[in-house]
């Protein structure tokens, strides 16, 4: 059988799982109860598979380091990495052709690809490893398999899968692809025992699916390679990323993989398959990771509570206090507070979009923001400034840059800063300090075994994250 290369495709801003979920922290970097990320489980899922080669992961450009970060607190004893990294998303559909063609390249057509959405959660690993098994016999004939979830309810949330001819004791070519249905419609479906869940992964050779790109989605597959030819790879110890180029990406269509090619097909098959699978598409499929406590609620944080039943409270930080409630969802964060019906925990993706139209930070970014050289957290902010707490990495260094409408004041809380400022370098040490002008170059490092704690307060006409020019950048985020 031919090399398995697993393609963990790490996309969508998770807009039902506001306000953890955010734009630049998206659904597969939430943690849950065990302390491991979505993104960290498909890891380990795909990295233990028998005969696994290399791992390819096709995500955003903004969440490189933090997905390497995921990756590193795992085991990565002996895995090679591949990342595609986008500019922005443009869906399923060119993110698996991108990630064909790179396998296809450079490890032959033959070579099989197992696609696997970041943010799902699979408790049943040995079904799993069983359900790729018998996906690969079928991939290896040309099939392009999808896993199809033998559904337990009758869901109104998921898109299914129609059973068409069987091919073997483990596959069916698939007769339709169905659209989310109506009540009704998904309670037939769970009764004529024909229709499974459709989970979004898939198996296949890269050459069957380029093939099937360019017999019904010429302009993708087209538009892919281009882009592809213009992009330009990056080589690092254990791991190197293709960085797609901006300009020809934003000439590919936004389509996914099942309108372009999986709907269109005649080589479509499912493997159906019991996995323990959840797409964690709402707060009301985080709260059923938990068990219930006597009165029907699942709660994380502190909290006093009277008379309050069947509610998920979620507030690590902060005391919550519930008189007389019932069947509420409530979510807290340093920034943000949410409280939904629990019945209509779908609906919360309206308030995210809500706020991405009106241009609103707590859409995109949490008071924590993950750098590839640590994180920084707005303390507070108001006309004219902004107060962080900015921790450094032992050996990571922020870049070279410039503020033209902004001053800036370091102060040490613990650790040692080496400095540049307007072309001096020198240490601080603890409770020590520099204030830096607009329009003065800097760099912020820490050459220590210990992280560096600095407290930044900004002070000018303007404080946006925007108001930065790179003159130079270790992690390669300056203009070249």
């Amino acid at each position: 059988m031919s090399t398995l290369v697993p393609c963990i495709i790490a996309g969508g801003a998770g807009t039902r799982l506001w306000p953890v979920s955010r734009e630049a922290m998206p659904k597969p970097f939430m943690c849950l109860p065990d302390g491991q990320s979505l993104l960290q489980k498909t890891f380990a899922r795909a990295t233990g598979l028998r005969d696994v080669g290399p791992l390819l992961t096709v995500t955003n450009r903004e969440v490189f380091f933090r997905t390497l970060d995921d990756y590193r607190a795992q085991c990565m004893d002996g895995i090679e990495l591949d990342f595609i990294l986008e500019p922005f998303g443009r869906n399923t559909a060119p993110a698996i052709a991108a990630a064909a063609l790179q396998i296809a390249r450079r490890y032959g057509g033959n070579t099989q690809l197992l696609v696997l959405p970041a943010d799902h959660l699979i408790t049943d690993i040995a079904a799993f490893g069983r359900a790729v098994d018998n996906a690969r016999k079928l991939a290896d004939e040309g099939w392009l398999v999808t896993f199809g979830i033998l559904p337990t309810r009758a869901e109104i949330g998921f898109g299914y899968i129609e059973k068409g001819q069987k091919l073997n004791q483990d596959g069916f070519e698939v007769a339709q692809f169905v659209e989310k249905p109506d009540a009704k419609t998904a309670q037939g479906y769970l009764d004529g025992g024909l229709h499974l869940w459709n989970s979004g992964m898939f198996c296949m050779r890269a050459d069957s699916v380029l093939q099937e790109f360019r017999a019904h989605a010429p302009l993708v597959l087209d538009a892919v390679t281009h882009c592809l030819d213009h992009s330009q790879m990056f080589e690092g110890k254990q791991q190197r990323h293709l960085e797609l180029d901006s300009q020809s990406f934003a000439l590919v269509p936004d389509i996914s993989i099942d309108y372009a090619v999986m709907e269109r097909s005649q080589k479509v098959a499912v493997v159906p398959c019991q996995l323990g699978w959840s797409d964690i598409g709402s707060w009301q499929a985080v709260r059923e990771l938990t068990p219930a406590d006597a009165n029907g609620n699942q709660c994380t944080g502190e909290n006093v509570l009277h008379d309050v039943h069947n509610c998920y409270i979620d507030s690590p930080k902060r005391l919550v206090g519930g008189v007389g409630l019932n069947d509420l969802i409530i979510i807290d964060t340093p920034d943000a507070l949410l409280v939904a019906d629990a019945r209509r925990s779908q609906d919360v993706r309206h308030i995210a979009r809500t706020l991405r139209l009106q241009g609103h930070d707590a859409y995109r970014l949490h008071r924590t923001v993950t750098r590839p050289w640590g994180t920084y957290t707005v303390l507070e902010e108001g006309p004219g400034f902004k107060i962080k707490r900015i921790v450094v990495k032992p050996g990571a260094a922020l870049s070279l840059q410039v503020h033209q409408r902004r001053s800036e004041h370091w102060i040490v809380v613990s650790g040692r800063a080496e400095v540049n400022n307007d072309g001096l370098d020198f240490t601080l040490e603890t409770n020590e300090s520099t204030f830096i002008k607009p329009g003065s170059p800097h760099r912020l490092g820490n050459t220590g075994e210990a992280d560096l704690v600095m407290i930044e307060v900004q002070s000018g006409e303007y404080v946006g994250e925007d108001d930065i020019v790179r003159l130079t950048d270790i992690y390669g985020r300056a203009p070249v």
